[in-house]
């Protein structure tokens, strides 16, 4: 059923997906026609998560069963698979993991594949730097199982699928050194993180910022305001289960610390060049060090949203790092009358906490 032709000129065009991680599921489904299957997925070998570059064909089983039923946490496949890709198998199947047909089909994940009209798999091992990674490929009962000829055939696919992924894992790197070299141009410290928290790379206005307050311990962002701390670890759960189609949370973290102004924390997206599965590259955190850039123009804030005097002068002093009860005693008003003016603010503004009216005034600076 393999196409060798087809094939061919599918490998030919993995430069594409290089330059345009986005475009792997849509190079699957070129795969898929061509060795006659329903659909495939990539999958890492010891860490399996939910944005996995998979075909729509199948997207209904990792999304309704796979991973809700947590069968990538027991998959046979790579439990059994994964040794032998490792020894310097280029391909694994069913024939390779199971005595007999009768002995798959008991297997759990092989009894949650027939309820999607799916049966027979292949997977392509590569290698993403140190990390090894299978194209699996999926077919249909009548579509039947790979035989030895076409087994041969996808082996084809592993050392050009290695040379793409760490071509996608390079051009990755140089997507964040560039985003993040371009924001050091103009003082702003930025860090680069992957889904579970790992720094992937930084600027040096980032790294000026290290210290007691904000540390690096372990390869991850750690900080000493424990509330801020933990603020940023659920930011990092939320990357975790936060599909990379959606948007990301963005209200800012507020560090406070002793006998200085905060530290605003800002997540972003990466760019599409940077999200090279491969990679892993999830979020850009942007700091701002308020001690280091604490000058407001009130009269800019009351153009800008519309804001009293009184309010602008408030605002000012919130966005220095003070609190309601400071701004009050600075502008000679009860803390009453501040806290209305800071709901007054909030209206005007369109923000619902102090940390989002933070991070947006040091935006208008």
């Amino acid at each position: 059923m393999v196409d060798l032709r087809k094939l061919d000129d599918v490998t030919a065009r993995l430069g594409d997906v290089v330059l345009d991680p986005a475009g792997w599921p849509s190079f699957m489904d070129e795969v898929c026609a061509a060795v006659g299957a329903t659909g495939a997925a990539m999958l890492q070998s010891d860490i399996r998560t939910e944005d996995i570059p998979r075909t729509e064909s199948i997207t209904d089983y990792f999304s309704k069963t796979y991973f809700p039923c947590n069968l990538h946490l027991t998959d046979v496949r790579a439990a059994r698979g994964v040794p032998r890709l490792l020894a310097g198998a280029d391909v694994i199947t069913d024939a390779d993991l199971f005595g007999s047909e009768a002995e798959m089909l008991r297997d759990p994940l092989y009894a949650s594949l027939g309820e999607f009209g799916l049966k027979w798999f292949a997977a392509v091992g590569f290698r993403a730097g140190s990390a090894l990674w299978g194209l699996t490929i999926q077919r249909s009962p009548k579509e039947g199982m790979f035989d030895t000829d076409e087994v041969k055939a996808l082996s084809t696919l592993s050392a050009r699928l290695t040379e793409a992924a760490t071509l996608s894992t390079i051009v990755g790197r140089s997507a964040i050194s560039g985003i993040t070299n371009a924001l050091d141009l103009i003082q702003i410290a930025a860090i680069a993180v992957g889904r579970f928290g790992a720094v992937i790379g930084m600027n040096s206005q980032a790294e000026a910022c290290l210290g007691h307050d904000l540390v690096i311990r372990n390869n991850r962002l750690t900080l000493h305001d424990r509330q801020a701390h933990a603020d940023l670890s659920r930011l990092i759960d939320q990357l975790r289960h936060t599909s990379d189609l959606l948007t990301l949370p963005s209200a800012p973290i507020v560090m406070r610390r002793i006998d200085k102004r905060p530290i605003v924390i800002q997540m972003q997206p990466v760019p599409p060049a940077a999200r090279s599965p491969f990679l892993g590259a999830r979020a850009i955190l942007l700091i701002r060090d308020l001690e280091s850039n604490a000058t407001f123009d009130q009269n800019l804030l009351v153009a800008t949203f519309e804001l009293t005097p009184a309010q602008a002068r408030l605002a000012a002093i919130l966005a220095r790092g003070g609190s309601v009860e400071d701004a009050a005693q600075a502008t000679g008003i009860s803390t009453a009358t501040a806290r209305n003016h800071l709901k007054a603010i909030f209206q005007k503004t369109g923000t619902h906490r102090q940390a989002e009216l933070v991070a947006l005034l040091h935006l208008v600076k």
